[in-house]
């Protein structure tokens, strides 16, 4: 059948509008406002931290506390123990290990630390010898230094005063990590029902699973960073000793220390030890000593973090120097100890996203 035609005078319908920007433009336009409010957000949320850091910085630190303890908790748990004795004793474990670590550390650094320094004094000038710098080296720098503080005694005072204010904030800090360690361990059973009271109605299942899979992400960082920390510091102390390269435990306990900040540490500590073979044993034996590091840090890369951290978030290289650059902006040094596990967490909300929401792939044939 044949169209009607429209009856004479009647309106004729308007010809559809087309749009004044192409599809392109306008998805563009569509994510350049979603990036922005996503940029609002984080720059809210970390000017808050910063803001709020006094209180920010103990709950992050127990959380780390918690995900390396869990294991501990969760074994007295099953050894029929009441939670919070369970909880009580974890912190007192805890307190022990970090005392004891600290007073070996610590005290290795005291034993050794005058040579240590006087080592890599030592290097420092062989390097500006032999590669020509300007001037006399440390004993310019020394010189120029005492010259400054007899200038400006007033100013290291106050500079005292400002260190015995940092000692006894990082001492509360501590405190409070503690004390909330404790009550995270002793109420974790109330963890999934606090989300889902929290959560918006309906979205209780999906917050539970993004926290677990968050916290999954630091409890594995947390105990795959302490396993391959200890033993790339027992391994370099054991070539350091063969090597008879002096302040062996020192340079040990700084390789442990280090490996809690990724690439940076390693490669601050690993310096520190070549210097002190370089100024004490010689060329060869710092030549030695390099082949060492680089052993011990092929063994980490290509066995023990695919071993120890196979499940959990990896994340690219280029990303963890860009996280322990924004984490040393926002924080300093504890912001670069902080900045990784918080990344982890993040990347682990994203990948349970992805897993919840992503369109499924069709299998391979």
């Amino acid at each position: 059948m044949e169209n009607p035609k429209p009856a004479p005078g009647a309106k004729q319908p308007a010809p559809e509008a087309k749009p004044l920007l192409p599809e392109a433009a306008r998805r563009t336009a569509a994510w350049c406002v979603v990036l922005l409010l996503v940029a609002g957000v984080v720059a809210v949320a970390v000017w808050l931290v910063i803001v709020l850091k006094s209180a920010v910085t103990p709950v992050l630190l127990a959380l780390l506390g918690t995900a390396l303890l869990g294991p501990v908790h969760a074994w007295l748990i099953r050894m029929r123990v009441n939670r919070a004795l369970a909880a009580g004793l974890t912190c007192v474990a805890l307190v022990a290990v970090v005392g004891g670590a600290a007073y070996i550390v610590v005290s290795a650094l005291i034993d050794t630390g005058d040579q240590i320094l006087a080592s890599v004094k030592q290097g420092v000038q062989w390097v500006a010898d032999h590669f020509g710098f300007e001037g006399k080296g440390i004993e310019d720098l020394a010189a120029n230094s005492k010259q400054l503080l007899e200038k400006f005694g007033a100013g290291a005072a106050s500079g005292v005063l400002a260190g015995l204010s940092v000692i006894g904030s990082l001492v509360a800090t501590s405190v409070l990590a503690l004390l909330l360690t404790f009550f995270f361990l002793k109420d974790s059973d109330r963890a999934a029902r606090l989300a889902h009271t929290v959560a918006p109605r309906g979205t209780g299942e999906m917050v539970e699973a993004m926290a677990r899979r968050a916290f999954e992400a630091v409890e594995g960082f947390m105990r795959g960073t302490t396993i391959i920390a200890l033993i790339d510091a027992v391994c370099i102390t054991v070539g350091l000793l063969v090597l008879r390269v002096p302040g062996a435990v020192g340079l040990g306990a700084l390789v442990f220390i280090g490996a809690y900040i990724p690439f940076l540490g390693a490669v601050l500590s690993g310096a520190v030890a070549c210097l002190v073979a370089l100024a004490d044993r010689g060329v060869g034996t710092a030549l030695w000593t390099l082949g060492v590091v680089l052993a011990v840090q092929q063994l980490e890369g290509h066995i023990l973090q695919p071993m120890v951290q196979s499940r959990t978030v990896q994340m690219h290289p280029a990303m963890i120097m860009v996280a322990l650059t924004a984490g040393a902006s926002v924080a300093g040094l504890l912001g670069m100890l902080l900045a990784v596990p918080v990344c982890a967490a993040f990347f682990g909300v994203v990948g349970e996203l992805r897993k919840r929401y992503a369109p499924e792939e069709p299998a391979a044939p």
